[in-house]
C-alpha cells in the first residue's frame, strides 16, 4: 500500500457508480444482505441489547445463499423494527434533528434489512449503504473514503466480481 493510498482522502460519492451495477435485478438485495452479514461479523465489544441483536441477526443472515438470499420477511421486518427502536435517539441542531448512532454497525445491518424489504429497486439507497459501509472518520478530512475504506472498498469489488460470475455460471 503506497502513502496515498494509506492517507489520502476522496469523496464518498466516487461510490455513485455502484448505482449503474445495482440497476441489474437482484443485485441491490444481494447487497444488502451481503453488507448486514460483515456488520454482523464486526460487532466488537458489546453487551446487554446490543449483543442480543447481533446474535439474532447473525443467526438470520446466516447461510443464505449470496445471489438469491430469501429472510422471512415478518422476521427481518421485526429484527429491522428492533435495530431501529435500539438507536431511536435523536438531538436537536441548529439545522435539525440528528439520529444519535452509537452503534455504527448495528445501523448497517438495519439498513441493509430496509432495501431487502422495501428498496430492492432503489439504487440511490445501495450507494447510500455502500457509503456508510466504507466510510471513514479522519479528523484531518472528516467522513470520507481514506485508507482504512481501502479495504472494504475492495471487499466489495470482490463482492462484485463473485455475483457478476454466479450470474454468468446460472445462466
Amino acid at each position: 500500500m503506497s502513502k496515498c493510498d494509506a492517507h489520502g482522502h476522496a469523496n464518498l460519492t466516487r461510490l455513485a457508480v455502484l448505482k449503474k451495477w445495482f440497476e441489474h435485478p437482484q443485485r441491490l438485495s444481494a447487497f444488502a444482505v451481503w453488507v448486514a452479514t460483515r456488520a454482523t461479523s464486526r460487532k466488537g465489544k458489546t453487551g446487554g441489547a446490543a449483543a442480543r441483536l447481533f446474535l439474532e441477526a447473525r443467526a438470520m443472515l446466516a447461510g443464505l445463499d449470496k445471489l438469491h438470499p430469501e429472510l422471512d420477511r415478518q422476521a427481518a421486518q421485526r429484527l429491522h423494527d428492533r435495530l431501529r427502536d435500539f438507536q431511536n435517539e435523536h438531538k436537536n441542531q441548529q439545522w435539525g434533528p440528528v439520529r444519535v448512532i452509537h452503534n455504527w454497525n448495528l445501523l448497517l445491518v438495519e439498513e441493509g434489512l430496509g432495501i431487502y424489504l422495501w428498496y430492492a429497486n432503489s439504487p440511490p439507497h445501495g450507494y447510500k449503504l455502500a457509503a456508510n459501509y466504507c466510510q471513514h472518520y479522519d479528523p484531518r478530512y472528516g467522513n470520507g473514503l481514506n485508507g482504512p475504506s481501502r479495504t472494504k472498498i475492495q471487499e466489495i469489488v470482490r463482492f462484485m466480481f463473485t455475483v457478476e460470475a454466479l450470474e454468468e455460471s446460472s445462466k
